[in-house]
């Protein structure tokens, strides 16, 4: 099937999701976790904003995820996925600020691949897996490395990802992707610093998503990010991260300081 291309964007005062045809978004009507039912309206791409393409999801993080990042990180690799979660406060769309902590001294970014769950499912089998994904999008794992470490001494891994911004993605949800031949490419300012396939997952997102239901039913609107390559570094207030996975886009995000809080 052909890859389709989901926008969750605003215009005026209103949200829509739509299908991207070109230089025109063609709005959906219903629920996009029961069908892309096209409605007749359309609008300009360039007079929208594309937003975060889920409303308030259960963000599943998969750590220490590709070999080569589990060495640079002087990690044993893991017998099983390292899970943790993000609160959907962390949530941040294409062009969003991520807003460095005024208390911060190593935040990282971690670009990856980001799965969209589609339908509800529980004791997912492998093969029935890539069945329950409504699509992929781009993500940027951003991480306090201070509170983190901190935190990992205790068996813990929350706060530390869990900031306000720390969780873009986007730009939109791609659809019929092959999710363990996705090249993932992170730029700081233009340059490089992350280059690597999902073919190098440790463990794949069919993996992944039978993992997890076997503890918790997966619902529509989920999204799993699948864990960062080898590349991660400091970013600093002023700096510009982006995330690009062919067939997907480009995640671009902007770092700004946090203003310190009143006293």
């Amino acid at each position: 099937m052909t890859t389709q291309l989901i926008a969750r964007y605003s215009l005026g005062n209103s949200i829509h999701y739509g299908l991207i045809e070109g230089d025109k978004v063609r709005r959906l009507v219903g629920s996009i976790y029961e069908g892309l039912n096209l409605g007749q309206e359309t609008d300009q791409l360039a007079e929208v904003r594309l937003l975060a393409p889920v409303e308030r999801p259960r963000i599943f993080g998969l750590a220490y995820n590709y070999n080569a990042h589990t060495q640079e990180a002087n990690k044993t690799v893991p017998s099983a996925p390292v899970v943790f979660m993000k609160p959907d406060t962390a949530l941040v769309g294409p062009g969003d600020a991520i807003v460095y902590p005024h208390d911060g001294e190593i935040v990282h970014y971690e670009g990856e691949l980001t799965v969209i769950i589609g339908k509800k499912g529980r004791y997912i089998t492998e093969d029935k897996a890539l069945d329950h994904i409504l699509g992929y999008s781009c993500g940027n794992d951003v991480s306090d490395r201070i509170v983190q470490r901190r935190e990992s001494a205790f068996g813990t891994l929350l706060a530390g990802k869990g900031y306000d911004s720390f969780a873009p993605i986007g730009p939109v949800i791609a659809t019929e992707l092959d999710p363990a031949n996705l090249q993932v490419i992170t730029r700081l300012n233009g340059v490089v610093k992350q280059d690597a396939n999902t073919s190098d997952l440790l463990f794949s997102v069919r993996y992944a998503i039978a993992y997890l239901s076997r503890f918790m039913t997966l619902m529509p609107g989920d999204v799993i990010m699948t864990g960062t390559p080898a590349g991660v570094g400091p970013i600093a207030p002023g700096d510009v991260v982006e995330v690009e996975i062919p067939g997907i886009g480009v995640l671009r995000n902007p770092v700004v300081a946090e203003a310190r809080p009143a006293a």
